[in-house]
């Protein structure tokens, strides 16, 4: 019998869904799904039909973290292993697309850095995160270390990576780790209207957005100035502006491409027969 794809790639509209499909592992990521994720992700963020993003999981987790289990049958050195991880956080960080993780049940290690490492997180009361690292021996893996204290503070990135405890959505809303709460019976909708928000809106201006935000925390003023110059420059190079005083004018949505301002001459002088 052939095994089911560990990683569910699915297409609303403008929104791609990927759900890690391992629930015999609460989803834990081998070194295969950490390719496939790679893949998926690179795909997502150079294909102009995907405006948005959603991370999740089957069968009543979102991620249990790096399979270790499957550590002995890789034979490569840890330091290449990581790099799967590594390469995964980043293109999660810097894509241009907006993502949200869909979490219901253990987002746990690597898993719950997967989800910190989306722009938004939705989660529902049953679930339960942890940096389990330390009850492993080991410390915080794919982001863990940069993204706990930009998100909740120094202070409690501490409590939470050396006590390794457990919280609850609603802690983890607390303290800044969760955007929303939604009971199980709701998430759904909810993800997929929230999905749909993000996917209407200005693809060149949300780029420049999350890349201004998730850069900012290491710049000066006069740096995140400087770069906020260089990302309205890019932004009014889009139709999107002026499509967004239209639409204000005529009282109605807009509807957002992110063409290039400057359209393409349909005969170039320069290339004009004398």
């Amino acid at each position: 019998m052939t095994a089911p794809p560990a990683l569910l790639t699915s297409d609303s509209g403008s929104v791609r869904t990927l759900t890690l499909n391992r629930p015999h592992r609460r989803n834990a990521v081998d070194r295969d799904l950490w390719g496939l994720l790679r893949q998926a992700l690179t795909e997502a963020s150079h294909d102009p039909a995907v405006r948005a993003l959603v991370l999740t999981g089957a069968g009543g987790a979102f991620c249990s973290g790096a399979d270790l289990t499957s550590g002995a049958a890789d034979p490569r050195h840890p330091l290449d292993k990581v790099r799967d991880l590594n390469e995964v956080a980043l293109l999660l960080h810097e894509s241009p697309v907006p993502t949200v993780a869909k979490v219901d049940g253990a987002a746990v290690g690597a898993g719950w850095n997967l989800a910190l490492g989306c722009d938004l997180v939705v989660a529902t009361p049953e679930s339960r995160f942890s940096q389990i690292f330390t009850r492993r021996g080991l410390s915080p893996d794919c982001g863990g270390s940069w993204l706990l204290p930009r998100l909740t503070g120094l202070q409690q990135a501490k409590r939470l990576a050396l006590l390794a405890e457990t919280i609850d959505a609603e802690e983890a809303r607390s303290l800044n780790l969760v955007t929303w709460v939604v009971p199980a019976d709701e998430i759904d909708a909810y993800v997929a209207g929230l999905a749909d928000r993000l996917a209407a809106g200005p693809p060149v201006a949300q780029a420049q957005t999350k890349a201004l935000l998730n850069e900012g925390t290491g710049r000066t003023l006069r740096e995140a100035l400087a770069a906020e110059a260089r990302a309205q420059t890019a932004n009014f190079a889009s139709t999107d502006v002026t499509e967004a005083y239209a639409a204000f004018a005529e009282k109605r949505e807009p509807r957002f491409t992110g063409r290039w301002f400057r359209q393409p001459a349909t005969e170039d002088p320069s290339c004009a027969k004398q």
